[in-house]
């Protein structure tokens, strides 16, 4: 499990470097979205568009990630694939994150 970080535009973009976010990694991915977003002010963008599959575990560590974030940060998703899409939109996570079609789209956007 891997994370790099860039800023473009007013947003710091955190793109997960692999194809799972899963119980075996989940408390790994916590723990470096932490230590990554430590620091950044305003809209986090996290780009999950080379993530395959992400399962309970992994989508309670993006959430637990969403909750340990100080105030005025904010945590948006892009680029999510069908699957991932999907588990997002069948537990109803869709109306706690902002999600954007792809990392394009995200940036340009100013989601509230």
């Amino acid at each position: 499990m891997q994370l790099s970080t860039r800023t473009e535009k007013d947003a710091t973009v955190i793109t997960v470097e692999a194809e799972r976010i899963d119980a075996a990694v989940a408390i790994r991915f916590k723990d470096l979205m932490r230590d990554t977003a430590e620091g950044c002010t305003g809209r986090i963008i996290l780009d999950l568009g080379q993530v395959d599959f992400i399962d309970s575990s992994g989508l309670g560590a993006i959430v637990a990630s969403m909750k340990q974030l100080g105030d005025g940060q904010k945590l948006e998703l892009a680029a999510l694939n069908a699957n991932v899409d999907k588990v997002f939109r069948l537990t109803r996570m869709d109306t706690v994150f902002p999600i954007h079609a792809s990392l394009g789209n995200a940036v340009n956007s100013h989601a509230n």
